[in-house]
């Protein structure tokens, strides 16, 4: 009987099969007001001719409760799932619609939940509770800006249930 002996998974190894999706090398960039790295781009989807989807990870520093939300964005071009790599509780952020933020509302994520962004809708930053944050994130890669920052003119304090 042949015997194959398992070798450890690379990228190189793996790329004629598919994608290895991990947070190896250098971020591609630092986001969240610098408290989560971005593991940019992870492996490739289709998502038609002038965009595609894909998937980053995101490795963010827990905060905690309450929480001071001071900044809110959008993705006017296309939505955005985070996927938690972990079993904790998260914040999940949004606000009503319009061309600023409308009245905020925040709920908390149990272990297992993921969320879906539509597109344009306001959102704060990703904020796990606990280490690790890991998340899978998928969303739109292409070469229009797809990013809205607003900052509050009040802050706004959120606590937990």
């Amino acid at each position: 009987m042949p015997t194959l002996t398992a070798q450890p998974l690379t990228r190189s190894a793996f790329a004629p099969f598919g994608d290895v999706m991990e947070c190896a090398g250098s971020a591609y960039k630092i986001i969240n007001q610098g408290k989560c790295a971005r593991f940019h781009d992870q492996a490739q989807l289709e998502f038609g001719a002038d965009a595609r989807a894909g998937i980053s990870l995101f490795n963010a520093e827990p905060r905690s409760l309450p929480y001071t939300l001071e900044l809110l964005e959008r993705h006017p071009e296309g939505s955005q799932a985070f996927v938690p790599m972990h079993q904790n509780p998260w914040l999940v952020i949004v606000a009503e619609a319009g061309p600023t933020p409308g009245t905020v509302h925040a709920f908390i994520a149990a272990p297992g939940q993921c969320i879906n962004f539509h597109q344009g809708t306001w959102h704060g930053v990703l904020t796990p509770l606990k280490a690790p944050g890991l998340f899978a994130v998928v969303d739109r890669i292409g070469n229009t800006a797809n990013l809205e920052e607003h900052w509050l003119q009040e802050p706004v304090l959120i606590t937990g249930p």
